[in-house]
């Protein structure tokens, strides 16, 4: 974008960029600190127009998940011990994948709609559907085997054989992903969140009742619970689904098109490369919702990144307090993470709109009032747990030894609770921005390359147990995290929106109007 040379740049440089979508001229005689803290305020609430719902739809979804916990817990012990497995290992594996590669939307719909190539956006949404449906099927084995599986890591096999039947019942659970998660972004590049929200809230109380019926009133038992999560989550695909068709979305959805099978290969390619990206966040967020009490014997297998973690501390003196008192952590973790995860989400699609729409800059100043109100919001959650550190784990356990534990660790804990207030968001810039491939090396290196070396150091060669363990992987955090920011800072906002508008080209293809 060329300047007027008029001097502009002297007084707000984002402000001939952002001139379309603020309620002022440029001729305005506001001083420089009065535009900017207008800017910042329209921005803010362009950001938490997204935000909002997407939490709420969130910590529906995690809502969801601890019902069935619930329920299943009050089964019996191998009951919850089935379900949770089953939710965390079999659905988590997959849950994660097919998440991040339904996230190259972001990418997709995002600079499509910036770009006002609306029509585009229902191709990419049955594009997303159709590669993420045949990675169903490709996926299929781990549940059809998943008794074997878990006997092979070594799980009892009356444990392993409940599990297996139930997986077995969450193979339609499985294929929901492939069309909720597309159409969940499909809408939300469109900034029709609030859809979004109404639909998951219908689907709650769905899961209340059908949880209710099923498993006591039919009592159907340990299958009903995995039902249940089956019917809840199909309410979730035919809601948005019954939303887009009916007329909710006149402009991106003229219905079934033959040009969705066009273009595959490279839809795969960026689908792979995001998947790979998100991939470890979002198991570590699913496993989250386990219950921490009756879940001792299990906790290796919480996750794909922090079941490292917690692995290593089952190893240690002490194992069994440690795993509680960290688990009581991660938890806690996993519930403010879902904030992050909305900024994560938020983020993508303001950056993604701005650089579809050719402005480079104002997609930077999204990026910079996203991270700040992270932090804030990260900062008063430190504040929180520090303040309260001797006293939060009550919640959860009310063993002396425990309660102690945890407050050793929740220094780290708030450090943790910092760092994923800003990881998020720049990963969230990472999609708006379509860098996934270069992101998903970022993470496996920092966090399986640094962090679990240095934690595995930190806890038994300097003999400093979870705190050095966790303190270690932190470390691989914090570097991801400093790239991250390096990036960001170093990116050419304006190349990137002159590359956006070549992708929406590319994509688009010869034969669109």
């Amino acid at each position: 974008m060329q300047s007027s040379g008029k001097g502009e740049e002297s007084k707000v440089p984002l402000l001939k960029d952002l001139s379309s979508t603020l309620p002022f001229n440029e001729n305005d005689d506001d001083d420089h600190d009065q535009d900017l803290v207008r800017r910042v305020w329209i921005e803010s609430k362009k950001l938490w127009h997204i935000v909002g719902p997407s939490i709420f739809s969130r910590v529906a979804s995690y809502t969801m998940n601890v019902i069935t916990q619930a329920f299943a817990g009050h089964l019996g012990d191998l009951e919850l011990a089935s379900i949770s497995i089953a939710s965390t290992v079999i659905v988590g594996f997959n849950f994660g994948l097919l998440l991040g590669m339904a996230s190259a939307l972001e990418t997709l719909c995002g600079q499509a709609f910036g770009a006002k190539k609306y029509q585009m956006l229902g191709i990419y949404m049955q594009r997303s559907w159709i590669v993420l449906f045949v990675c169903c099927v490709l996926l299929l084995p781990m549940y059809v085997f998943a008794s074997p599986i878990l006997k092979l890591l070594g799980q009892p096999t009356d444990v392993a054989e409940q599990t297996g039947l139930v997986s077995m019942w969450m193979i339609p659970l499985h294929f929901s992903f492939a069309f909720q998660f597309p159409l969940q972004r499909f809408l939300q590049c469109q900034l029709k969140t609030a859809v979004i929200a109404w639909v998951s809230l219908v689907a709650l109380l769905v899961h209340i009742f059908v949880s209710w019926l099923f498993v006591y009133q039919l009592q159907f038992g340990v299958v009903g619970t995995a039902i249940t999560l089956n019917f809840s989550w199909w309410v979730l695909v035919f809601g948005m689904f019954g939303y887009t068709v009916c007329g909710g979305c006149p402009l991106s959805w003229s219905g079934f098109s033959i040009k969705a099978f066009s273009g595959l290969w490279e839809f795969v390619q960026l689908s792979a490369a995001s998947g790979v990206m998100l991939w470890y966040l979002s198991l570590s967020l699913l496993s989250l919702s386990l219950s921490v009490e009756r879940w001792k014997p299990f906790m290796s297998l919480e996750n794909w990144y922090y079941r490292i973690l917690v692995l290593m501390t089952g190893n240690l003196k002490n194992a069994e307090i440690a795993v509680d008192a960290l688990s009581i952590c991660m938890t806690i973790n996993g519930w403010e993470m879902m904030i992050p995860l909305a900024f994560f989400a938020a983020t993508g699609v303001r950056v993604a709109n701005e650089l579809g729409a050719g402005r480079g800059k104002a997609a930077k100043f999204a990026t910079t009032v996203s991270v700040v109100t992270s932090i804030v919001i990260g900062l008063f959650f430190c504040l929180l747990i520090v303040i309260f550190r001797d006293k939060f784990a009550i919640i959860f356990s009310s063993s002396e030894l425990v309660m102690n534990a945890v407050n050793k660790l929740s220094i780290l804990l708030a450090f943790t609770i910092l760092l994923n207030s800003v990881q998020p968001v720049l990963s969230g810039v990472a999609v708006g921005s379509g860098w996934q491939s270069y992101v998903a090396y970022i993470n496996i290196g920092c966090y399986y390359i640094i962090g679990v070396p240095i934690g595995v150091m930190m806890g038994w060669v300097f003999h400093l147990g979870v705190m050095g363990i966790w303190a270690g992987m932190i470390g691989g955090t914090a570097v991801q995290t400093l790239i991250l920011i390096i990036i960001t800072i170093r990116c050419d906002w304006e190349k990137e929106a002159k590359q956006a508008s070549m992708r929406v080209q590319k994509w688009e293809g010869p034969n669109q109007e």
